[in-house]
Formats: structure tokens, C-alpha cells, sequence
């Protein structure tokens, strides 16, 4: 077998087929995600290079993937990463890997930094369509023929050509969404310039009655207007504590997509999770002053004197309630993290100790999110009002299943 000459093509036909024989529920999708870690290749290219040859190291890694894979590990810790929304995370067996769900808690906590405490400079953005995943792929065919009509409205919005979206990666989940929103930000930007650019040749070109240019008069009156008006204030940074980071994605995407207007404090008590969330930091570039993460239990290490001070408690709790536990699939049950899973007989055990936290560690006004088990949602809400949170809401995931809890801390409190 060794001397067998392995394609790209044969490779990912015969791994589909080994897989599907296996009780894969998805094997093409999984023999691709593998063949592009073993390769270091796009999904777009791999079919773009069927006839090239695997050389001996690349058939080796593909061949150890293959019988994990076959065994039911999940394809996240076998490749080593996953998207997450707008960023590539690093994933390691002992930490969670990260849903669609949670991109959703992102955005809900997005929304309320935009609209509640970030400056409108800093909120202008266009919505970033979440990436779709294999969950929820079934719905995507469904609208498969209105998806085709807009397509050519989307790549022209994006001065795109089919071609230059497989260039920029088709394989990328989302990379349509990303595009738009640089061209949007692009247009804004080249808008805005130009709008400046009139108003100061305006100024500076003052005409007289004869239509004579007077000479120093814009700069005159530039000078006199800022004399006149006070100096604009400093947008506010906003602060976000997050409790239980795991890959550290909640905390680094808000850090990522508000970078220089949100900090994020995160904590886990697993140090195989701060290890990941901290190396997930370092290879997006950020610093420990823009995310700094934290070995402990809840909000044990919050400064006495930081509390009060966040504008959002967002966490993705363990709440899976213990009954529910033994019927994970397995791939779930058998390879991730029980400590971050299990929430306890009804999946709120976690969620209480954050509630309570939460008037602590909140200013008035804060918001306070937490992604739940499905059937925990209304029970969560009954207890957020019991503990006088206001504006209480249920969100729901990408399926239309509840799935988020957000609440606003009015009344702050202050341990003695």
C-alpha cells in the first residue's frame, strides 16, 4: 500500500466511503475537513487539485485523523481548530469546542455594547451574518433557491465576481458576510473622506462678493469654531467579564470586533482552557490589556475593587442538566469535558452562582447573558425577575430553539 499512488481525489473518495460505512452522519464534510489538515489546503482547492499526489508524512497524518475520526472523536480536536465567527480558534481535547449557539451570545452582547455604551464611531458596522455549520444545513437547502437570487446582488454589493469569492476562500464559512462587510466599511470610509475633503475645501475657499477667493478666511473660521467648541469627549472602553472561556472565543471575538473599544476579563477553573484561551490570544495578536484570562473559580479573582465596574457578564455556563447527560451523542459524552458540560439536575446550578454574582459585579445598567439549555430557558427568566433584573428576554439559537437569557442589572449592590 505503500507504494500505491494516493490522489487527492482517491483519498477523499475512499476516507467518505470508510467513514459513511462507520455510522458517519456527515463523511464527505468530515474527509474534506480532514484532507485540508493533512494537506494544509482549502476545501476550494482540494478540488482544484484532485490529481496531485499525498506524500508520504501527508498520507501518514491522514491515515492516524481516519481512525480517529472512525472511533467518534469530534473533527474539531482532530484538525486542531475551528471559525468562530470572524476568527480561527485553536481547539484541544479538556476544553469545549465551540457551537453556533454561542456566536449568537456574541452578537446579542454586541448589540447591547453598540447601542448602551460604545460610541456611534465605534458601533458603525454593517451585521455580521453568522457562519452557518453542518446543524443547521438542512435549513440552508431549504432556501437554497432564494440564496441563488442573491447571490448576484450580494457580489455585486461586494464588487465581487464568482471567481473572486472562490479566490478569497469559499470553503471559509461566512467569508461572503466578511467580504460585504469590508466593502460596506470601505464605501463608508471612502464616503466619509471625501464628504471632509468638501467640507475643508469649502472652508478654506471663502469667496467674496465678486467671487474672489479670500485668502485665510476657512482657516480663520476653522479656528474661531474650534475656540468656540468644547473639545469632543473620549469614547468610553467598554469592560466585559466573561466567566468560563474555554477557547477564550466569547472574549477574544468581542475584543476582535470592537478591537481598541471593548476589554474583556475572562476566567475558567480548568488550566487547560486558559493555556488554549491564552495561546488563541497570542496568535490573533491581541495583549492581556485588551483580553486578560484567569485561572479560578467564577469571579474568585475579580479585584475587590474592579466590582461594580463591568458593563456585561456573559458566560456559556455548564447546563446540561444530569439526566440529559446520558443521552449526549457520543462524540460529546465520550470526548468532551464533563466540567463544562454538566449544569446540574436542571441545568442552572452554574447559572445561579453567576446571577448572584452579577449585581457585584455589574454597574447599574449592565447586562447580564447566559447561554442555557433549551428546556431551562423559562425557569431561568422566573428566576432573573425573582432576583429584581429588569428588560428580561429569551433568545433564540439558529434553529428557533431558545437558547439565551439576557437581563439588566437596575440596583448594584455592595458586599460589606
Amino acid at each position: 500500500m505503500a507504494n500505491e499512488i494516493w490522489t487527492i481525489k482517491r483519498c477523499l473518495e475512499w476516507t467518505k466511503e470508510y467513514l459513511a460505512e462507520r455510522g458517519e452522519e456527515h463523511p464527505r464534510l468530515s474527509a474534506e475537513w480532514l484532507l485540508c489538515a493533512a494537506t494544509g489546503l482549502a476545501r476550494i482547492d482540494l478540488y482544484m487539485r484532485m490529481d496531485e499526489t499525498l506524500n508520504a508524512a501527508q498520507l501518514e497524518t491522514m491515515h492516524a485523523a481516519v481512525v480517529r475520526r472512525a472511533k467518534g472523536e469530534p473533527l474539531q480536536y482532530i484538525t486542531g481548530s475551528t471559525q468562530f465567527r470572524m476568527i480561527d480558534v485553536a481547539c484541544a481535547p479538556g476544553v469545549l469546542i465551540p457551537r453556533p449557539e454561542t456566536e449568537m451570545l456574541v452578537e446579542e452582547v454586541l448589540n447591547y455594547l453598540d447601542a448602551e455604551v460604545l460610541s456611534p464611531e465605534a458601533a458603525a458596522r454593517q451585521r455580521v451574518e453568522l457562519p452557518w455549520n453542518d446543524e443547521v444545513e438542512e435549513a440552508r437547502k431549504a432556501e437554497a433557491a432564494l440564496a441563488d437570487e442573491r447571490a448576484t446582488a450580494e457580489r455585486r454589493a461586494a464588487n465581487l465576481t464568482a471567481a473572486d469569492e472562490a479566490a478569497l476562500g469559499g470553503d471559509v464559512l461566512g467569508s461572503r458576510a466578511y467580504a460585504e462587510e469590508l466593502a460596506d466599511r470601505e464605501a463608508e470610509e471612502a464616503a466619509a473622506q471625501a464628504a471632509e475633503a468638501e467640507a475643508a475645501e469649502a472652508a478654506e475657499s471663502e469667496l467674496d462678493e465678486y467671487g474672489i477667493v479670500i485668502e485665510g478666511a476657512g482657516q480663520e473660521t476653522a479656528s474661531a469654531q474650534d475656540a468656540a467648541s468644547p473639545a469632543p469627549a473620549e469614547p468610553r472602553i467598554a469592560r466585559v467579564l466573561e466567566v468560563g472561556c474555554g477557547t477564550g472565543c466569547i472574549s477574544l471575538s468581542l475584543a476582535w470586533e470592537r478591537r481598541g473599544h471593548v476589554t474583556c476579563t475572562a476566567t475558567d477553573i480548568e488550566p487547560r482552557a486558559i493555556d488554549l484561551a491564552t495561546k488563541n490570544r497570542d496568535a490573533l495578536g491581541l495583549t492581556s490589556d485588551e483580553v486578560a484570562f484567569s485561572l479560578t473559580n467564577l469571579v474568585s479573582s475579580i479585584p475587590r475593587e474592579e466590582w461594580g465596574t463591568f458593563d456585561v457578564l456573559v458566560s456559556n455556563p455548564p447546563y446540561i442538566p444530569t439526566d440529559v447527560m446520558r443521552s449526549l451523542p457520543h462524540e460529546v459524552k465520550d470526548f468532551e469535558p464533563d466540567l463544562a458540560l454538566e449544569g446540574g439536575a436542571d441545568g442552572l446550578d452554574i447559572f445561579r452562582r453567576l446571577l448572584n454574582a452579577a449585581p457585584y459585579m455589574l454597574r447599574a445598567g449592565g447586562l447580564f447573558a447566559c447561554e442555557l439549555y433549551e428546556g431551562a430557558l423559562d425557569a431561568a427568566v422566573e428566576i432573573c425577575r425573582q432576583a429584581g433584573l429588569s428588560d428580561v428576554r429569551i433568545v433564540h439559537d439558529l434553529t428557533d430553539r431558545p437558547r439565551i437569557v439576557r437581563a439588566i442589572v437596575t440596583e448594584p449592590k455592595q458586599r460589606i
